[in-house]
C-alpha cells in the first residue's frame, strides 16, 4: 500500500494527515474550515484515496494559512506515497461536468512543479470561504506534490459548482496518474530513468 503520514506544525497551523492512494475513497476531514472539509472529502473519493485530516489553525485570523498548509502537506503525502513513482501510469486527465460547469484538469507526476490555473469564479466568496484560496490550495500542492497541474475552467456560473467540478476533476485526474501501469508495474514511466 501506498501510504503517507504527515506531521506539520508551525506557528500559524497544526496538521495531522494520513494519505493511503491505494484506498476506497473513505475520508475524516476536519480542517477547521467547512468548505474546504466539502472539497477534500468530495477530493478523497472521486479519487479513490483514504484521506484523514486534522487541522487547527488560526482561522480567526481568516481561512488563508490553513487553505494554504493543508495544500502543502497533502502535496507531501502525494510525494511520499509516491516514493520513486516506479510503475505509476504518470498522466492523467478529466474533463467533468458539474450542472453548467465544465472544469478540465490534466496532470503529469514529472517531479517538476507547474500551475496553470485559469478559472474565473463569479464571487469573491462561498459562504465565508475565500474563493482567491482555491488556487493559493493548488498552487501549495503543486510545489510539495512536484507536479505539472493545468485547471481550466470552460464554462461555469456558479461558483460553488465551479470549484467543486475543480476539485473532483483533480481527483479524477491524480487516480489516473497515480495508477500502476499493469504493462510495465517496474518501470519509471521516463526516458531519463527517474522522475
Amino acid at each position: 500500500m501506498r501510504t503517507a503520514v504527515i506531521d506539520r506544525r508551525t506557528a500559524e497551523t497544526d496538521i495531522k494527515l494520513s494519505l493511503c492512494l491505494d484506498g476506497t475513497g473513505k475520508s475524516s476531514i476536519d480542517s477547521g474550515c467547512g468548505f474546504l472539509d466539502h472539497m477534500l472529502t468530495l477530493f478523497a473519493r472521486h479519487g479513490c484515496f483514504d484521506l484523514d485530516l486534522v487541522c487547527k489553525g488560526d482561522t480567526q485570523v481568516d481561512d488563508h494559512h490553513t487553505v494554504e498548509d493543508i495544500g502543502i502537506a497533502l502535496g507531501t503525502a502525494f510525494s511520499q506515497a509516491l516514493g520513486d513513482k516506479r510503475g505509476i501510469i504518470r498522466y492523467g486527465d478529466c474533463i467533468l461536468p458539474m450542472d453548467e460547469a465544465l472544469i478540465l484538469t490534466a496532470v503529469d507526476l514529472s517531479g517538476r512543479s507547474w500551475l496553470g490555473y485559469e478559472m474565473d469564479i463569479p464571487t469573491q466568496k462561498v459562504g465565508t470561504f475565500d474563493t482567491e484560496l482555491v488556487e493559493e490550495f493548488w498552487q501549495a500542492f503543486v510545489r510539495t506534490a512536484a507536479c505539472s497541474l493545468h485547471i481550466r475552467e470552460i464554462t461555469g456560473k456558479n461558483s460553488h459548482h465551479i470549484i467543486e467540478g475543480c476539485f473532483k476533476s483533480a481527483a479524477r485526474s491524480l487516480r489516473r496518474a497515480v495508477a500502476i501501469d499493469a504493462a510495465r508495474p517496474d518501470e519509471i514511466p521516463s526516458t531519463k530513468g527517474v522522475l
